[in-house]
């Protein structure tokens, strides 16, 4: 097993380069891909890429909406909706923590919220919550709150669930999010079999009757394995779909085996992304495709402010 920071700093870069990777390929179906060997950030010049205005290596709104939640969390000793929905506007309408200062590929159901909270709406009310508003736009930034939280899973579970609350507030978004915090934990406690020691946590977390335990055995886990993952920007969809790609042995065979997957590539690349780079760390992430990351600017303080947390809390510890 790493060490506990190469494992952290393997995560959000993991996460962050998942991201920018997919986003050329965003919206195609799998049939119109490039071969696997053939996907990476920069695709082949024949390629039709989405976001052609984009340059390659750029993150989107998963990236920079998970950047917005770790400053909040680094920032606020205790959870802090207000500060997290300050930074979800400023990234909104002035590009804060997006790079070159550019928004592009902002979630329907994300805007609406988002709208909302800059009409004044309280951040606990402005997540839309019906039953049709479980897109994966909370799961895509949920990483962060495993990269800093030290308390016991219960209440990383309540993290998750607040973070997905701002804009996706349905008790299913919710646990796809607290499965996914859970799973990214398990990886770094070097489980044998992270996914399922993740479900049994969230089992035994959920109280009997409530609405996530139902959408949790109803909704999230009877997704069948015969039942082909598709990469869509359902909640239940994407985190299975990163689940199977996460079954690949390295960190750039999990990526483009979330891209193979076609349409929502940047956020299944993301997820995916985040748990690879939990797994195999910094050293696993192609250099190429490092180098390629933009934002550095951005991310260098981030960084060093998430490194000196990492420290203190295992200061603490020890």
């Amino acid at each position: 097993m790493q060490p506990v920071w190469e494992q952290v700093e393997g995560g959000l870069l993991g996460l962050l380069v998942g991201d920018a990777l997919g986003v050329p390929y965003e919206f195609h179906e799998p049939r119109d891909l490039p071969p696997p060997a053939e996907i990476g950030m920069f695709p082949p010049q024949s390629f039709h890429r989405s976001y052609s205005h984009v340059a390659p290596g750029t993150w989107s709104d998963d990236g920079a909406q998970a950047l917005c939640l770790l400053e909040s969390l680094l920032e606020c000793p205790e959870w802090s909706p207000a500060d997290f929905s300050s930074r979800l506007l400023a990234w909104y309408r002035e590009g804060y923590l997006a790079v070159g200062g550019k928004v592009f590929d902002v979630g329907i159901q994300t805007g609406v919220a988002l709208d909302l909270l800059s009409q004044g709406v309280s951040p606990l009310a402005a997540g839309l919550d019906g039953v049709r508003n479980n897109g994966n736009g909370s799961l895509m930034r949920t990483l962060p709150t495993v990269l800093v939280h030290n308390g016991d899973d219960a209440s990383l579970v309540a993290l998750a669930h607040a973070q997905s609350q701002l804009t996706h507030a349905h008790p299913r978004a919710q646990a796809c999010c607290a499965l996914y915090a859970l799973w990214a934990r398990r990886e770094m406690e070097g489980s044998p079999d992270p996914w399922a020691d993740a479900v049994c946590a969230l089992q035994s977390i959920y109280h009997p009757g409530s609405s996530h335990l139902t959408e949790l055995e109803t909704a999230v886990l009877p997704f069948p394995e015969s039942h082909p993952v598709g990469g869509s920007g359902y909640v239940v969809d994407c985190l299975h779909s990163a689940r199977v790609a996460c079954r690949e042995p390295d960190y750039a065979s999990i990526i483009r085996a979330s891209v193979a997957f076609g349409h929502d590539t940047d956020t299944t690349a993301c997820v995916a992304g985040g748990i690879a780079g939990l797994r195999h760390g910094k050293q696993g992430i192609p250099a190429a495709w490092l180098s390629a990351l933009r934002g550095g600017d951005i991310l260098a303080p981030i960084h060093r402010r998430l490194k000196e947390a990492v420290g203190s809390a295992s200061s603490e510890k020890t």
